[in-house]
C-alpha cells in the first residue's frame, strides 16, 4: 500500500476551506491574506498616530498656538476696544474654543486618535500645518501624491537593477567557481553592511565635488528643461547617483547569495541526470538550478525591498531627492503631524502590497505550493 503524500500545514488557509472548490479556496486565501495585511497596517498606522502626537503634547502645542494667534489678533481687532476687562477675556476665550472646535481639540485624545486613524487610513487628512506642496497646495493628500512619483521611480529603478543584474551575475558565477570574480564578489560581499546613505555621501564628494560629472543632488535641473527629451536626460542624469549608491549597499551580498543558492542546487543528482541526457547548459540552468531556487530568491529579494523602503528617508535627504523619504524628515522637523501620518499610511500600503505580492509569485514559482489549498506538498 503506497504511503500517503506528506503535507506540511502553511496555516495560510482556514481549516474549514479544505472542502470547498479550488476557486473558493483561492477566494479565502486572499480574503485571508488580505485582511491580515489590512490589520497590520492599521495598527502601525495607528501606533504613528500617538507616536507622532507624542500621546496629545502636540495637541497641546497646537492648542498654545491657537491661544497666542487668537489673543494676537484679538489686540488688533478695534472691534473689541471698547468692551470691558471681563468681556474682552469673554469674547477671546469664546474664539479660542470656537477654534479648538472647528479643529476637533475639543475632545479626548484618545477620542480623537480613532478619528485622526479613519481620516489616516482614506487619506483624508485635510490641510498641512506647515508644509505645502511644489505646486503651493497645501492639502496633504496633494502634497503626498506630488512626492510618490520621485520616490517609485528611484526606488523601482534601483529594485529592478538589483534584481536582474543579481540574476545574472550570480547565475554566471556558479559556472565559473573559484574564479578571480568570484572570489572577488566574495571578499565584497561585507560592503553590503552598509546602508545606501553612507555610499551617496562619498558618491556625492567624488562624482559631485571633485570630478563635477553629476549634480549635488535634486531630481532635475532647475530652471527644468521644456523640451521633454531634455527632461528625461537631466531627470536620468540625478537619478544616476541615488540608484548607484542602492545598487553598491546590496549588489554584492545579494550576489553572493544567490550564487551560493545556485551552487547549491547545481550539485543535484538530478542536474548530473540532465547532463547526462544532453540537455544544454541554458536549460539546465532554467529547469533545474534557476526554477528550484526563485522561491528563496523572491523571499531575499521582498526582504531587500523593505530594507530599501525604510532607508529612503536618509537616503532621499542626503540627494535632495523630493521624494516621501525627504517629505517626511522635513514633516517631522517642522512637527506637521498630518503630513507624518499620511506619508506613514503610502508606507504602510506600499509594504503590504509588497507582502501581498510576494504570497502568489512564490507559488507561481513553486509548483509545490498550492495557493489556498491549505498545505504544501512535499
Amino acid at each position: 500500500m503506497a504511503e500517503p503524500a506528506l503535507t506540511v500545514e502553511s496555516g495560510a488557509t482556514p481549516a474549514t476551506a479544505k472542502g470547498l472548490p479550488q476557486w473558493l479556496r483561492l477566494l479565502v486565501y486572499i480574503l485571508t491574506r488580505a485582511v491580515t495585511i489590512v490589520i497590520t497596517s492599521v495598527v502601525a498606522v495607528y501606533l504613528t498616530i500617538i507616536v507622532a502626537n507624542m500621546g496629545g503634547k502636540v495637541d497641546e502645542i497646537r492648542k498654545a498656538e491657537i491661544d497666542f494667534n487668537v489673543r494676537q489678533m484679538a489686540v488688533a481687532d478695534e472691534s473689541l476696544r471698547h468692551l470691558s476687562v471681563a468681556e474682552y477675556n469673554r469674547v477671546v476665550e469664546a474664539r479660542i474654543q470656537q477654534e479648538y472646535e472647528r479643529q476637533g481639540l475639543n475632545q479626548n485624545f484618545w477620542a480623537r486618535s480613532v478619528r485622526y486613524l479613519w481620516k489616516a487610513i482614506t487619506l483624508d487628512l485635510g490641510q498641512a500645518e506647515r508644509l505645502t506642496s511644489d505646486s503651493g497646495s497645501s492639502w496633504v493628500r496633494q502634497i503626498i501624491l506630488e512626492r510618490l512619483f520621485p520616490t517609485l521611480l528611484l526606488f523601482a529603478s534601483a529594485q529592478l537593477l538589483i534584481f536582474f543584474l543579481g540574476i545574472f551575475v550570480a547565475l554566471a558565477l556558479s559556472r565559473r567557481y573559484g574564479s578571480w570574480l568570484d572570489r572577488t564578489v566574495i571578499a565584497l560581499a561585507p560592503t553590503s553592511a552598509a546602508p545606501s546613505w553612507f555610499y551617496g555621501i562619498f558618491l556625492i564628494l567624488f562624482f559631485a565635488a571633485m570630478l563635477r560629472v553629476f549634480p549635488f543632488g535634486g531630481m532635475v535641473k532647475a530652471p527644468p528643461p521644456t523640451d521633454r527629451f531634455e527632461y528625461a536626460l537631466s531627470v536620468l542624469k540625478h537619478l544616476t547617483l541615488p540608484v548607484l549608491a542602492q545598487v553598491l549597499s546590496s549588489v554584492f551580498h545579494t550576489i553572493y547569495s544567490w550564487r551560493t543558492f545556485f551552487l547549491i542546487y547545481s550539485s543535484e543528482d538530478y542536474v548530473e541526470m540532465a547532463k547526462a541526457k544532453g540537455l544544454t547548459s541554458g536549460q539546465i540552468e532554467r529547469r533545474y538550478v534557476l526554477r528550484p531556487t526563485l522561491p528563496t530568491i523572491l523571499t531575499s529579494f521582498t526582504l531587500l525591498l523593505i530594507s530599501l523602503w525604510t532607508g529612503a528617508i536618509v537616503l532621499e535627504t542626503v540627494f535632495n531627492w523630493p521624494g516621501l523619504g525627504r517629505l517626511i524628515y522635513e514633516a517631522i522637523q517642522k512637527y506637521d503631524t498630518p503630513v507624518v501620518v499620511g506619508t506613514t499610511v503610502i508606507y504602510a500600503y506600499l509594504l503590504g502590497l509588497t507582502v501581498f505580492l510576494l504570497d502568489f509569485l512564490y507559488a507561481l514559482a513553486d509548483p509545490r505550493v498550492k495557493v489556498g489549498s491549505g498545505g504544501r506538498r512535499a
